[in-house]
């Protein structure tokens, strides 16, 4: 059994900030990649960012529409995944979703979702 918690979403003006975290917790052996998604009224869920470990401590990835206003980062003494969003826009309005591929301690290699953070950008 797998879980993943989100916080940190609100409403915030345009040009703001807000810090997003994610934990995970359960029958987990190690984690190869935990980002954010998000989903407009309307549109399909979209990848936000990301952090892929790797042999150099982990690499990120960015949707071209937050490089340079959010960042992703990682502690993964507490399996937990932060997402700092600056300048907010009114287009980032979304619910969004913390990920998350690992694998459990029976060995299985699987993907978890948490269940949505809404995000709301006023102009």
């Amino acid at each position: 059994q797998v879980q993943l918690v989100e916080s940190g979403g609100g409403l915030v003006q345009a040009g703001g900030s807000l810090r997003l975290s994610c934990a995970a917790s359960g029958s987990i052996l190690s984690i190869n990649v935990m980002g954010w998604y998000r989903q407009a009224p309307g549109k399909q869920r979209e990848l936000v960012a990301a952090v892929i470990s790797d042999i150099s401590g982990g690499r990120t990835n960015y949707a071209d529409p937050v490089k340079g206003r959010f960042t992703i980062s990682r502690d993964n003494a507490k399996n937990t995944v932060y997402l700092q969003m600056n300048s907010l826009k009114p287009e980032d309005t979304a619910v969004y979703y913390c990920n998350a591929d690992l694998m459990t301690r029976l060995g299985v290699n699987q993907r978890y979702w948490g269940q949505g953070t809404q995000v709301t950008v006023s102009s």
